[in-house]
């Protein structure tokens, strides 16, 4: 089920950057961009803030094998990343 909201763009701004980008690349914007500006007082900048710490972070595993391990259990989710 997805949020009308969520789906169209929150505000008036959201939705022109969603067909501008549409227009320009031929694809649609990628829901988690949609889901992160959605609310994002509430969701999206505490939500940023979390995976940007992960990403980037202490960590002992180097940033590019972070992002690596991302995309690749995204590409099994089949969920473009």
């Amino acid at each position: 089920m997805r949020l009308k909201n969520v789906e169209r763009g929150e505000s008036l701004p959201h939705r022109l950057l969603f067909f501008v980008v549409r227009v320009l690349s031929g694809h649609r914007m990628p829901d988690v961009v949609r889901t992160v500006m959605y609310r994002k007082q509430w969701f999206g900048k505490p939500m940023s803030r979390l995976t940007h710490d992960l990403m980037r972070g202490p960590s002992e595993w180097p940033t590019g094998e972070r992002e690596l391990f991302a995309a690749f259990v995204s590409r099994i989710n089949q969920c473009p990343f």
